[in-house]
């Protein structure tokens, strides 16, 4: 359906954004820095934490890339955002930070439940 296109897209695309921003923003702000050593994590995790966003973005937004591996990109990015969460609340970060995370994890689970929908439209079409 031309409808559960859409909100993938939507949904895909501002995920994909806001990771493309968070990425840049680990690389070159040194505010960051600071956030990261905040929340008691080594500075070297930021720079891995931007390259793996930088690839998981690239592999939400190839339609051609295998199933499989869209799975495990949505998979690492909900596991991140969890962590995200819990890092937050076990710093003592004032629940919009929580609350920030949240609304991103919302957005990666329409993503992939739109992501599906699509996938099982496909199959189901070329039977058809």
């Amino acid at each position: 359906m031309k409808r559960n296109k859409i909100i993938y897209w939507i949904s895909t695309g501002l995920f994909s954004a806001f990771l493309l921003l968070t990425s840049f923003s680990y690389l070159t702000d040194p505010k960051f820095a600071d956030i990261f050593r905040h929340l008691g994590f080594p500075q070297y995790f930021r720079i891995e934490l931007a390259i793996i966003k930088l690839l998981g973005v690239l592999i939400l937004l190839v339609p051609q890339m295998p199933s499989r591996i869209k799975e495990w990109a949505y998979a690492g990015f909900g596991i991140t955002l969890i962590s995200g969460i819990i890092a937050h609340i076990n710093s003592g970060d004032p629940y919009g930070y929580t609350i920030n995370v949240l609304f991103w994890l919302t957005l990666l689970i329409v993503s992939y439940s739109y992501w599906h929908k699509r996938t099982r439209e496909k199959i189901y079409s070329s039977i058809v």
